[in-house]
């Protein structure tokens, strides 16, 4: 097991930049040797950071590949643009690197082939890092399922629903990607909150898989109305047509019969919520009113639920995972309520100790070929579309994943 390890970020953007000083740089143990992106200003602003923080000058560059030719690298993380994940996964791998890959959608089923058949030729991991499979109650959920409380789980809901008028339309002034997505894909560009989640709880590529989806969208309107406000009707973003649908509904059915909806809802005025729900025999969670409700338990508060809305802190000290009973006795570390830290540190610890991720290389194939799937699905008004099996038939005998901390299996 290493006691260090040396890392390239690429991709320097908002999202970059923040984990790369609010998460990376924090891990004592983490040095990072090498910065990229195709902006020179946002290279230079994340060396310094990394000079100021440790004291190194890091190699900086345009092109990702002059990281991936470095021997002292460990390990890559990938924060650049929804388009270049795979590719430059692809090319990690290939050249023995680790890859952490931030999330996002598939561009085309071929692409999450690509992703497999890379891993299974070199053997070299590489971990999707979707934090939200280290959610405080994602995993006290998680733990629940797997002490029983809800019985036999039928059905799960999940989504990205956040507020990005702001962002997309801002698109140029902010060089974010999310534009030109809405300008030409109407898909569930954003699958893996809440997918990865329920993934867990149903036993995704472990004993289950996904096998077909259906996938509608609504009409593209909100970003219309919101720049002819911020903007006027003279800018020419104000009167384009978005081919991205406002809300994109997605319904899967796994091979042991359970359903699965996400929701994709980014262009319209709401609150922020990722909408998670379990629904099994004996029981269900409800993430927007964080409420249990238990068959012999609450059944007398069938009509007046509003009485049991947060109930779920009555279950914590039973049913508090051990990932976050730990995490919250060494103290919680800021960015998005603390899970970027613990992603990273699956992620890490994984690299320092040379076995798979908790989140595996079939679990972001499969996870992210739901993008790419949606919108064939939208295209042909909601037909039904086969979900590949990434992982060919290892999914109903696979060896299990390593024992550790991050361990999202038990």
């Amino acid at each position: 097991m290493k006691d260090r390890i040396k890392i390239g970020v690429i991709g320097l953007g908002s999202r970059g930049y923040s984990l790369l000083t609010a998460v990376i740089l924090k891990y004592q143990d983490v040095d990072v040797l090498a910065v990229c992106d195709l902006y020179e200003d946002r290279i230079a602003q994340a060396a310094e950071a990394v000079k100021e923080a440790r004291s190194i000058e890091p190699v900086c560059t345009e092109d990702y590949r002059d990281i991936l030719k470095m021997e002292e690298i460990d390990a890559v993380v990938i924060t650049a643009a929804w388009e270049s994940h795979i590719n430059i996964a692809v090319e990690a791998m290939r050249a023995g690197k680790y890859v952490g890959c931030e999330v996002g959608g598939a561009y085309s089923v071929d692409d999450c082939w690509q992703l497999v058949r890379t891993y299974e030729e070199t053997e070299v991991p590489c971990m999707l890092l979707e934090n939200c499979c280290y959610g405080r109650d994602e995993l006290l959920v998680l733990n629940m399922v797997h002490q029983g409380l809800f019985g036999e789980i039928v059905h799960c809901q999940g989504g990205y629903r956040h507020d990005l008028r702001n962002e997309v339309a801002f698109g140029r002034e902010n060089r974010h990607y999310r534009l030109r997505n809405y300008l030409n894909r109407n898909c569930e560009n954003y699958p893996t909150h809440e997918l990865g989640p329920i993934a867990k709880v149903l036993n995704i590529n472990r004993g289950n898989r996904m096998l077909t989806l259906t996938s509608v969208a609504s009409k593209a309107a909100g970003l219309h109305e919101y720049l002819l406000k911020e903007k006027g009707s003279d800018y020419d973003l104000s009167n384009v047509s978005f081919a991205q649908g406002d809300v994109v509904t997605t319904t899967i059915k796994c091979a042991h019969g359970e359903t699965i909806v996400l929701t994709l809802d980014t262009t319209l005025p709401r609150p922020y919520s990722r909408a998670f729900h379990v629904q099994g025999t004996k029981g269900m969670y409800m993430e927007d009113n964080r409420s249990i409700f238990l068959d012999g338990v609450h059944n007398q508060y069938d009509f007046d639920w509003k009485k049991q809305w947060n109930n779920v802190e009555e279950y914590r000290e039973q049913y508090e995972h051990p990932i976050w009973k730990q995490y919250l006795e060494e103290g919680v570390i800021g960015g998005h309520d603390g899970i970027d830290w613990l992603v990273f540190g699956a992620f890490f610890e994984a690299v320092k100790r040379g076995v798979e991720p908790p989140i595996d290389v079939y679990d972001m194939a499969s996870w992210m070929s739901i993008t790419a799937l949606s919108e064939a699905s939208c295209a042909m008004g909601g037909a039904p579309v086969a979900i590949p099996d990434f992982t060919n038939g290892k999914w109903t005998n696979r060896q299990p994943a390593p024992e550790g901390r991050y361990n999202l299996e038990k």
